[in-house]
């Protein structure tokens, strides 16, 4: 969930990519992924100006669940656009004001509406932010500028109508701390609602190769899906961290025939994203990214959001990093 008990240290990587939003959104640039109504972020090749010019990019109005904020830039770009007359609305998570109050605070004072998350869920994991009620980023990773230089995330935006309508609604009745069930648009996957069971689908759909990029690697469920998709021939590749917690899952998936490698504190990339790849390079080839972990609280008790898409742009370019990613990561 999110980097309590392990050290951390930043790390300068090579090949930032300074894009804008609209770059992003028309699939101009470099680094950029984009086709249809998609396009990829990946943090920390990229840096997060396009992040900026999205929030700087509103006219009526931002909404942003973020589990963690602590990025001035972020925080200053909601207020100015409040001062210019957008209305702007914060969900934080109420159970880490100590990294979140001093967002809180600036936030409150400058007259944005700002609340910390219901207690209905145990966190509210959730990263997103809503520009104009017509285009979403769906974030691995939270706005904190702390973890910039060195955690491998991913940003998704999203102007399919069904999905930004579905994320608005799950936002207004979060803010206003009510009830509601989630509808999943065309591509969206909530918790704590349908996660498990469509990452699960997602699993046993395969039929070629998964590519498994996960922080947290402990869901019984989850796991023995990829041990079974082993055992019918699927090809399983996981990118993990910290193999003193999962030791145990990662034995799982090598005794089956899969390759596991990890990353540590001491070799400057962090694994937070969380993210699959499911028979890259058929034609039923999909791609998963979200704030859901492979775990029983993420899945079931947190307010978490992720989505699965087919966007062969979008597909590529994880898949790209992900192969990077395991060329360099330790042998499990």
């Amino acid at each position: 969930m999110s980097r309590f008990g392990l050290a951390r240290r930043s790390c300068a990587l090579a090949g930032t990519a300074l894009l804008s939003a609209m770059s992003l959104l028309t699939g101009a640039g470099q680094a950029s992924a984009a086709s249809g109504t998609y396009a990829l972020l990946t943090f920390p090749d990229q840096d997060h100006s396009a992040v900026y010019s999205f929030i700087d990019s509103a006219t009526s109005s931002v909404d942003v669940t973020m589990y963690e904020l602590r990025d001035t830039s972020a925080v200053n770009a909601l207020v100015e656009r409040e001062k210019a007359g957008v209305k702007v609305r914060v969900i934080l998570d109420a159970k880490h004001t100590s990294v979140n109050g001093s967002a809180y605070k600036a936030l409150k004072a400058a007259g944005v509406g700002v609340t910390y998350s219901s207690s209905a869920y145990v966190y509210t994991h959730q990263k997103t932010i809503t520009v104009d009620g017509a285009k979403s980023l769906i974030l691995t990773g939270n706005l904190d500028s702390t973890y910039y230089s060195s955690s491998r995330d991913y940003g998704v935006f999203d102007d399919d109508s069904a999905d930004v309508a579905a994320i608005e609604r799950v936002f207004a009745a979060d803010y206003a701390k009510t009830s509601v069930t989630p509808a999943d648009g065309d591509h969206l996957v909530w918790s704590p609602t349908d996660s498990e069971s469509r990452l699960l689908d997602l699993i046993n759909g395969a039929q070629q190769s998964l590519d498994v990029q996960e922080l947290e690697f402990g869901d019984t469920d989850l796991v023995n899906a990829i041990v079974a998709a082993e055992q019918r021939g699927v090809t399983v590749r996981v990118v993990g961290m910290d193999p003193s917690s999962y030791g145990g899952n990662f034995d799982q998936v090598t005794s089956a025939g899969g390759s596991v490698v990890t990353y540590s504190s001491t070799t400057g990339l962090y694994i937070h994203a969380k993210a699959i790849v499911a028979d890259y390079g058929t034609a039923t080839a999909k791609v998963f990214a979200g704030s859901e972990n492979f775990s029983d609280n993420s899945l079931n008790n947190n307010r978490e959001l992720g989505l699965i898409i087919d966007d062969q742009a979008v597909l590529s370019s994880v898949e790209s990093t992900f192969a990077n990613d395991f060329a360099n990561g330790t042998a499990y």
